[in-house]
């Protein structure tokens, strides 16, 4: 029976006619009430960007950041379905030289209301790799995006795919490093900088590079601030998405207030071709002395190191440096955005 002291809950109709509609048909010309409507989470595809998508560094507008499933209520949703055991906490220093200040933290049994409120207040940052692989709705965002970007981008074909959310504090930054896969970031919330630095010297070398490919070392390494000279330096809003070319070394710098971004990761052909050759050039170097060169595309050299690559890897020829880092610090509930550091 219904309660009689409760408001009547409104049913969702179509919505009144806006200025200059027709009051009849105008709500159903009304595009988000269309059932044949297409909706795109990019707002600004053009052939050229389309041609250089993930070839080259490209800037995009996009319509996340309207979406509830990142307000507060929302954020604090996917912190408590998250797993525990899966979550990056992190906090750093503040010069953009000193990557090595960069220090894992505990959440311990905060609720997501209360890692929110800490990443408000303090300084952290929070990562959270293949949300996609772990709460449907961001599984549901992350096909939608690559559906996307394979209907819009000719011939491409996606795969390896993490969608990870980062919540941040105000002022946080990530220090320089580059990531192997291909990587987009989109603002949700507030402001950042990111710098994208060429692959080539002195930003990273050759021999750089097959380190990380080969995990002989952290994806972070030593930053000269004069590089930021020949930076691309890209302020994000929300609504704003970056995407570079494979291996390009980056760094990141929060503006004074809460971020929330999404960071994807993921791998093409061409992207996984790459990154087979420099494993195998590093194999080569190593054994043989060789001074290999980087290849480009499918070619009978590349398809060679490929082999190579792929023979290495099943005979553990290299063994790879896994960084732990220890967990220094837990987080207080009682106290938001203070650090407790662990003896």
């Amino acid at each position: 029976m219904a309660d009689p002291g409760r408001r009547p809950r409104r049913l969702v109709g179509p919505r009144r006619p806006r200025p200059g509609q027709d009051p009849v048909v105008g709500p159903v010309q009304d595009p988000f009430l269309r059932k044949d409507r297409v909706v795109s989470v990019i707002t600004d595809w053009t052939d050229a960007k389309a041609a250089a998508f993930g070839r080259e560094n490209l800037t995009f507008q996009h319509g996340l950041h309207e979406r509830p499933m990142f307000d507060d209520e929302g954020l604090a949703r996917l912190l408590d379905q998250y797993p525990r055991d899966q979550l990056g906490v992190f906090t750093m220093g503040e010069d953009p030289k000193a990557w090595t200040t960069w220090r894992k933290g505990a959440a311990g049994n905060l609720t997501g209301d209360q890692l929110l409120e800490a990443a408000k207040t303090g300084r952290i940052w929070l990562n959270l790799r293949h949300t996609n692989d772990f709460v449907p709705e961001y599984a549901a965002l992350c096909d939608e995006i690559f559906a996307e970007k394979e209907a819009r981008v000719p011939g491409l074909r996606a795969f390896k795919r993490d969608l990870g959310m980062l919540i941040s504090s105000a002022n946080a930054q990530v220090f320089y490093h580059l990531d192997v896969p291909l990587v987009s970031l989109w603002q949700i919330r507030g402001r950042k900088k990111v710098w994208v630095y060429p692959v080539a010297d002195p930003y990273v070398g050759e021999l750089a590079l097959e380190k990380i490919v080969l995990k002989e070392t952290a994806e972070q390494f030593a930053f000269d601030p004069t590089w930021d000279a020949g930076a691309q330096c890209v302020d994000m809003t929300p609504g704003t998405m970056v995407t570079w070319q494979q291996n390009a070394p980056h760094r990141i710098e929060n503006g004074p207030m809460l971020n929330v971004s999404v960071s994807i990761e993921f791998m093409t052909p061409p992207a996984l071709m790459r990154a087979n050759v420099i494993y195998a050039n590093g194999v080569l170097r190593r054994r043989l002395g060789a001074r290999p060169r980087v290849q480009s595309g499918f070619g009978p050299t590349a398809l060679g190191k490929l082999a190579v690559a792929r023979g290495a890897k099943a005979l553990n020829l290299q063994t790879p440096h896994v960084r732990h880092l220890p967990v220094t610090f837990g987080l207080d509930a009682a106290r938001p955005g203070v650090l407790v550091e662990r003896v």
